[in-house]
This record gives structure tokens, C-alpha cells and sequence, in this order.
């Protein structure tokens, strides 16, 4: 039996956007879990009073995550910082990656010297024509995190390079946020890369093939999706807005960390 020697750590903050926030893992009260708190669960039934905050705000852009979470995040004195952003600045029309990749920069540079490991990540990518159309901008916010990660002593989990969450099964019908299923591999290969003995060794495998749905399943699925979730997401760029606007963060205070009944 492997024993796990890796110091407890006691405490996790966690800094982002709607990925890092947990949609689309939806629990019974309407409330998201997602990655982080499962995450956050584990450490604490191996640490007792291990203390948790999630500063993440669905729908932020690196320019307001650097605003408005990463001083709160420095300040905190946390073991473990978990910060992924970015990304929704990729999936803009236009983006600026030169200005993506300054302040994300600035970002770990406040962020690694305030805790005992900062965690970066490649973010998943669903298979599909938004992937294929935005990738170059995907990877080159991955090289700089890669960069960043050597510079500083980050830890990057790689899920972007895992065959399993691009699989469309493991995203929602919004197309943009992994089900509860995707949002527990990812607990898995952070808790993996903080160094804990796995509970899931399989994370990365694809899950087992079944037929694809019928062409007209598939555009009823495409229509809906367009309806539901497409045209109110191409209102609010046009508008200037955003989901997360008024949303306070998901968890702001460090606290100690009792999981949710799910």
C-alpha cells in the first residue's frame, strides 16, 4: 500500500473565472460545486481546520481577475493558490494576447511569492469548430503559462493535453463548462499534482465509445443550444456585459472548509 509523505497543506485559495467557480456542477440547492471545492474537500479531510476561500466570479476577463482577486488572493497568507484565467479573453473577437499574457504575468509574479505553491493549469478544451477556431490564442495563453510556471516554481496541471475532457460527454449543454463528471477528473489531476497519492488513476482515459445521436438529434441539440445559450452569449459581447456582472465571489472569506451535502 503506497503511503502518501506529501506535507499537508492548510489552506487553499482559489482564484478565476466561471471554470474555477464550478459550473456546470450543479448541486440540489442550485448552488455550483465544481472542481475547486472537491478539491478543497479532500485537503480538508486529510488536515483538520483546513481553510478554504474561492474568489472566482463567472465570466471575468484577466484584466479584472489581476483587479480584483489577486491582491485579495496575495493578502490571505494561504498554503496553495489555484489561479486559471485568461481564456475568456481568448474566446473574444478581438484579443489583445500581448496585454493577456502581461497580466497574467503580473499575476503570478504577486501570487507565487505569497504562498508555499501556486497552481497554473492548460484549461480543458471540448472537441468542436470553437476549439479548432480559437486554438492558436489557446496555446499561446498556455505557453505563457508554461513560461510562467518555469520562472516562478509553478505547478502547471495539464488538462488541455487529456484526452478525457475533451470528449464532449464531460461538457454541459452550454458547450462552455464541464459537467460534474469533467469537474471531478479535474479535482483528481490537481489533487495528483499537489504531489497525493491518486484516488483515480484512470482521469485521463477516454471514456468508453457509444454511438453518436442521429442528424436530426443533432440539430435539434445545435438549435437549442443556439437559442438557449449562444445568442444571449453574443448579446452580452455586444453589449458590453457580462454573467458574473454583481456577483460577489463564490466563497470570499478564508475559512474552515466543511464540504456541502450533495
Amino acid at each position: 500500500m503506497q503511503t502518501n509523505t506529501t506535507p499537508p497543506y492548510s489552506s487553499l485559495v482559489a482564484v478565476g473565472d466561471s471554470f474555477t467557480e464550478g459550473m456546470s456542477d450543479l448541486l440540489p440547492d442550485g448552488t455550483y460545486r465544481g472542481w475547486a471545492d472537491l478539491l478543497a474537500g479532500r485537503m480538508a479531510a486529510h488536515t483538520p481546520g483546513f481553510r478554504y476561500a474561492n474568489l472566482a466570479v463567472r465570466g471575468k476577463l484577466i484584466g479584472q481577475i489581476v483587479e480584483e482577486q489577486v491582491p485579495v488572493a496575495a493578502a490571505m497568507g494561504a498554503d496553495v493558490i489555484t489561479l486559471v484565467g485568461g481564456l475568456n479573453d481568448t474566446l473574444r473577437p478581438k484579443c489583445d494576447m500581448g496585454r493577456v499574457r502581461a497580466l497574467l504575468t503580473e499575476a503570478v509574479e504577486t501570487l507565487a511569492p505569497a504562498c508555499k505553491q501556486l497552481v497554473l493549469m492548460r484549461s480543458p478544451a471540448r472537441q468542436g469548430p470553437v476549439q479548432a477556431r480559437f486554438r492558436p490564442r489557446m496555446e499561446e495563453l498556455f505557453a505563457c503559462v508554461d513560461d510562467l510556471a518555469a520562472r516562478h516554481g509553478a505547478l502547471v496541471v495539464d488538462l488541455y493535453g487529456a484526452p478525457s475532457l475533451s470528449d464532449p460527454r464531460l461538457w454541459d449543454v452550454d458547450r462552455l463548462h464541464l459537467s460534474a463528471e469533467g469537474h471531478r477528473r479535474v479535482a483528481e489531476a490537481v489533487w495528483q499534482g499537489l504531489g497525493h497519492d491518486p484516488e483515480d488513476t484512470e482521469w485521463r482515459t477516454p471514456m468508453p465509445a457509444t454511438l453518436p445521436p442521429g442528424w436530426l438529434l443533432r440539430r435539434a441539440e445545435d438549435a437549442r443550444f443556439a437559442r438557449r445559450y449562444l445568442l444571449p452569449w453574443i448579446g452580452r459581447r455586444l453589449t458590453g456585459r457580462s454573467s458574473g456582472d454583481g456577483l460577489p465571489p463564490k466563497r470570499p472569506d478564508l475559512l474552515p472548509y466543511e464540504p456541502p451535502t450533495a
